[in-house]
């Protein structure tokens, strides 16, 4: 079984390296089909297969700038990416980012970091499943009323529309955002982006799990424009974290390639996977997603609420985290499977009709 181990030069830890192509694979399909970077998922993960705490977050995140950069350039072959937005979000993140941290470092000082950190993280996921389950309940339900007058919605409608009231904030500089189909101020984007860059920094994360819905409902991108302009994002910000954390001596590169070698796959299926699975499939899976992060966050809480218990509640979080990762990941590959085989099938039908 010797050969199913590897040393990791840097952390001084051998590591079951198909674990590591397993876990590549699974958070590649759902970064590339999600627009998350997947560190609330990859980092525990890293974690269970042996790194230190630190390593864990420090490779996590260097995997996540190269996955970032895989789909990002699959999803700009399809159109999914507003560079023109993503870069003017650039600034808001940044800054945003900076300021959250400085808060996290001012929390650590007064020995509270944990507990404000963690209530935060699950209000957050709170408001984003509200969302997101609200919008899809609020959807189904125009479609009812149109249909009973024997009328149609509107495809591009959706529930929440936050985003239209948004809109008539009328500040210079106006911007038409050519790709996410919108004309808005530029403040927007920058504000959104702000916020979100703030809670990523108070939180440690990419902030992919909240970009990607704030771009859908309060700056009115298409939920496949969202989630490429979110990985655009990701991917630079991954790299600023990447030169970080290895500058720091964090960062174990050769697990980072190993896990690349599974993502760069698993990045090609997520991505073309929201070309078969559109709008209001992406949002439902990303909701349970979110409902599924959420739990596992408030099983680690118990098990330092009820020690006794502690390993049980411990042991049913890394559960729960990599058992998401693989039905999520399983389900986004039929469905793209069942979508690929249908275009197949039209196509073979039209040259059929054709000849």
């Amino acid at each position: 079984m010797e050969f199913f181990y590897v040393l990791m030069p840097i952390a001084g830890v051998k590591i079951f390296w198909p674990g590591l192509i397993i876990l590549g694979v699974g958070v590649g399909i759902i970064g590339g089909f999600f627009g998350m970077g997947g560190a609330w998922m990859v980092t525990p993960g890293l974690n269970i297969l042996g790194f230190p705490m630190a390593f864990a977050i420090g490779t996590d995140i260097a995997h996540m700038a190269g996955k970032s950069l895989i789909s990002t350039m699959r999803h700009g072959k399809f159109g999914n990416v507003d560079y023109k937005l993503g870069l003017i979000m650039l600034a808001g993140t940044v800054v945003g980012f900076e300021i959250g941290a400085q808060m996290v470092m001012w929390l650590e000082r007064i020995g509270q970091v944990d507990k404000y950190v963690r209530y935060l993280y699950l209000i957050l996921l709170a408001l984003i499943a509200w969302m997101v389950f609200a919008d899809v309940a609020k959807k189904k339900r125009k479609e009812r009323e149109a249909a009973a007058v024997g009328k149609e919605v509107d495809k591009l409608a959706t529930g929440i529309e936050w985003h239209k009231t948004l809109h008539k904030i009328k500040i210079p500089p106006m911007v038409h955002f050519k790709e996410a189909q919108i004309y808005c101020t530029a403040w927007l984007p920058i504000f959104v982006s702000f916020l979100t860059g703030w809670l990523a920094g108070i939180l440690g994360i990419g902030g992919g799990l909240i970009r990607m819905p704030a771009l859908i409902y309060f700056v009115g991108c298409p939920t496949h424009v969202a989630v490429g302009t979110d990985l655009f994002e990701v991917m630079i910000s991954g790299l600023y974290g990447t030169a970080t954390y290895t500058y720091k001596g964090r960062t174990e590169l050769v697990a980072a390639m190993i896990m690349l070698v599974g993502a760069a796959v698993g990045a090609q299926i997520g991505t073309v996977a929201t070309k078969y699975i559109k709008g209001y499939g992406i949002r439902i899976a990303f909701g349970l997603a979110v409902i599924g992060c959420g739990l596992s966050i408030l099983l680690k809480m118990m098990a330092k609420w009820f020690p006794a218990w502690g390993g049980a509640f411990d042991a049913c979080a890394t559960v729960l985290i990599l058992g998401l990762v693989a039905a999520m990941s399983l389900y986004i590959g039929i469905r793209m499977i069942i979508g690929a085989k249908a275009e197949i099938a039209q196509k073979k039908a039209q040259v059929s009709v054709a000849h």
